[in-house]
């Protein structure tokens, strides 16, 4: 299956799918039936270069998909689903009974420690599961992830197995690669459709892969997306409060041709950083930006 076969498809309109494979904050799944509602009637393939949880992917179940990421054991996951749907549900029953072997905050520390010695697929999905809010975190200085184990119980290994046939089954189109943003957009042909989801710039420096992230630049890759024919969607920051200060992120301009305002929700992230805490002023809303 090669990147962009530059064949254009109707695409049915999208439903809500709200079973979620991983935990985790920010995924925008809730709202991936209403995100994909803009996208184009018809389109080729379609490509998703900061995959995370795979929210809008799942929802849109595409007939040729491309899903990317540069954190390997991320990727790790999304290949294991692809190609080995059976190991990816044995990696979680047996973290599931270690955690439930003794006491659970204990087993949760052991599966992190096993994670932070040597960063792997199979011990972060049960992280992503069991974690706080699926809000996970690694300090800037050396990758290590902080975040304590979450208040609720992870579901059932039998529970689990289930999500991984549902996913199995509507990502059955797609192939999931380690790749950096740059190289995956590249890769697009006249008439695919990129939906990009890059971390909050103003909340999510302490997230997985938001160290290295640089608007600038995927502004650039945008436009050099759209000047060979590729449409592209993007999910970023908009009207949103962080404490007191509203955020709002400058655009090139002319690079979008529509803008669609989405809300998330209260912030998930805010209330970990809060310690719990109400954050009833802590709404967040999406701007989907267009280049069509």
């Amino acid at each position: 299956m090669d990147a962009g076969s530059g064949t254009e498809r109707r695409v049915e309109a999208p439903r809500p799918f709200k079973t979620q494979l991983l935990k985790w904050v920010g995924s925008k799944q809730k709202i991936g039936h209403e995100i994909a509602r803009h996208f184009p009637p018809r389109f080729g393939a379609y490509h998703e270069p900061f995959l995370g949880s795979a929210g809008v992917m799942a929802v849109l179940a595409p007939r040729e998909g491309y899903g990317s990421d540069t954190f390997a054991p991320l990727i790790e996951i999304w290949q294991a689903l692809a190609t080995e749907p059976e190991l990816l549900k044995r990696w979680y029953a047996e973290r599931w009974h270690l955690f439930h072997a003794g006491d659970r905050v204990a087993g949760y520390e052991a599966i992190k420690a096993a994670y932070n010695a040597a960063p792997n697929g199979a011990d972060f999905l049960f992280l992503t599961r069991s974690c706080y809010g699926g809000v996970v975190r690694f300090r800037k200085s050396d990758g290590y992830m902080s975040t304590p184990v979450g208040a609720h119980p992870p579901i059932r290994p039998e529970a689990f197995a289930r999500r991984v046939d549902q996913w199995r089954a509507r990502l059955a189109g797609c192939r999931f690669e380690q790749l950096d943003y740059r190289e995956a957009m590249a890769r697009a042909r006249p008439g695919d459709l990129i939906y990009c989801d890059p971390p909050y710039a103003h909340s999510q420096s302490i997230l997985y892969g938001a160290q290295g992230f640089a608007l600038a630049e995927l502004m650039e890759t945008i436009a050099a997306c759209k000047a060979r024919g590729v449409h592209v969607a993007l999910s970023i920051d908009g009207s949103k409060k962080s404490g007191l200060r509203p955020c709002d992120i400058p655009l090139p301009s002319g690079l979008f041709a529509r803008e669609i305002m989405l809300t998330l929700g209260r912030s998930m992230l805010r209330r970990f950083q809060m310690a719990g805490q109400s954050c009833e002023a802590e709404v967040v809303q999406d701007r989907l930006l267009l280049t069509w």
